[in-house]
């Protein structure tokens, strides 16, 4: 039992599947928890095409570094789960101990007597459930913070250019990131391609309404300038008080301020 209950605290396997594995290693401690680690292999390969759609989503600051992370499982259930969040935690602790700037970079961070993604897939063992480590993002700046949403399913980080930016600001902008999904700092951030099929819907557009040829590339421009006052954090209304922008709120703050980096994941559909 002495045995069982120590194998159980190693693996966090249940007391009937360590019960088994210390038998069919004959006693033999290493053995059992390579036993318990095929089987999470086996289960991790069943489960491979199950669709992981819940899970968990943790963010973090530690001084001018912050991360976000989100382990993903199939139920909500096991995302729950106080060891699964733990492991979620453990994870996210480790990516920014090592300032880590992949998720490849985070699956091969030591964990226990294997890495990360090792430590996922005897988790998979013991809930039966597929889980992926998917989505690790960080930033870096003079003032750093982190919001997670209420539930764990929504996580934002945000990077400011000078040191000491109050909390309540900070916390602000995070929040304003949650709520409105923006895809850029400024218009110089919007990627390419999002631009040219922007563009490319409001000239088609344009031209359903029936409006001149000589003006559609005019009406075109006009519209992408609502698109970028949208999608661009600066330039996006301030959720609190619509007669400001964010840049304008951050100006208020401090003339100098600005944000120089973010990053949003949810397990939300938005």
């Amino acid at each position: 039992m002495a045995d069982i209950t120590h194998l159980r605290k190693m693996t966090g396997a249940g007391m009937m599947d360590c019960k088994n594995a210390l038998t069919e290693a004959e006693g033999d401690f290493e053995k059992a928890m390579e036993i318990i680690r095929k089987k999470g292999q086996a289960v991790a390969a069943k489960r491979s095409d199950r669709d992981a759609s819940e899970g968990c989503v943790l963010a973090k600051v530690v001084g001018n570094f912050a991360a976000v992370i989100a382990l993903k499982c199939e139920t909500d259930f096991v995302a729950k789960n106080a060891d699964f969040v733990a492991l979620t935690n453990e994870i996210l602790d480790l990516a920014i101990a090592n300032k880590c700037a992949t998720i490849e970079d985070v699956k091969a961070l030591s964990l226990g007597k294997g890495t990360i993604a090792d430590a996922i897939t005897d988790r998979i063992g013991i809930t039966g459930e597929k889980m992926e480590l998917d989505g690790y993002g960080f930033v870096e700046g003079a003032t750093t913070v982190a919001y997670i949403h209420p539930g764990s399913k929504l996580a934002t980080i945000a990077a400011f250019n000078i040191e000491g930016v109050e909390a309540q600001v900070t916390k602000d902008v995070a929040m304003q990131i949650a709520a409105m999904n923006p895809i850029s700092i400024d218009e110089a951030g919007v990627p390419a391609d999002i631009l040219a099929r922007e563009k490319e819907i409001a000239a088609d557009k344009a031209r359903q309404e029936g409006k001149p040829e000589n003006m559609i590339d005019r009406i075109a421009t006009g519209r992408i300038a609502k698109f970028y006052k949208e999608v661009c954090l600066l330039e996006q209304e301030y959720v609190k008080d619509n007669k400001l922008n964010i840049a304008q709120f951050l100006k208020n703050a401090n003339k100098d301020l600005t944000v120089v980096g973010f990053k949003r994941f949810t397990l939300n559909a938005d």
